[in-house]
């Protein structure tokens, strides 16, 4: 009865010490998939107006991957949009009868779709300039 006892006491705490290092080994696990949660997509996004003659602001975001841009600006800057388009950034817009409007290029090249259709990619340089449009 005795060997019973030891035997069933040597198996229990078999099973606590292999539970144990299971939640040890799935904690690290869980704290690897943070950190390259977090790590994202790293992007920077600079504001300008008039073709690059003025600078607002330049910031460096960190998204997750297959962010669109319009989303990130969201969380990144004070926006206006209206119809899906952005109509102004950090309280800077058009005033009524103004034609200007923000456009945007992503590595010095002219933006072929919408902010609500671009996916960020690691280290692009985004500008948005508010400019005069004919």
């Amino acid at each position: 009865m005795k060997n019973l006892k030891d035997l069933l006491g040597m198996l229990l705490m078999a099973m606590v010490i292999a539970t144990g290092c299971q939640a040890e080994s799935n904690s690290s696990e869980n704290q690897e998939e943070q950190v390259e949660e977090q790590a994202g997509i790293e992007a920077t996004v600079e504001l300008t107006k008039d073709e690059g003659a003025e600078q607002i602001t330049e910031k460096e975001i960190n998204v997750e991957e297959g962010t669109v841009l319009l989303d990130a600006m969201e969380e990144n800057f004070e926006l206006e949009t209206q119809d899906g388009f952005i109509t102004g950034i950090e309280g800077v817009s058009a005033e009524e009868g103004e034609q200007k409007a923000w456009i945007y290029t992503v590595n010095g090249e002219e933006a072929m779709v919408g902010a609500g259709e671009y996916e960020i990619e690691e280290d692009d340089e985004i500008r948005f300039d508010f400019q005069a449009w004919e």
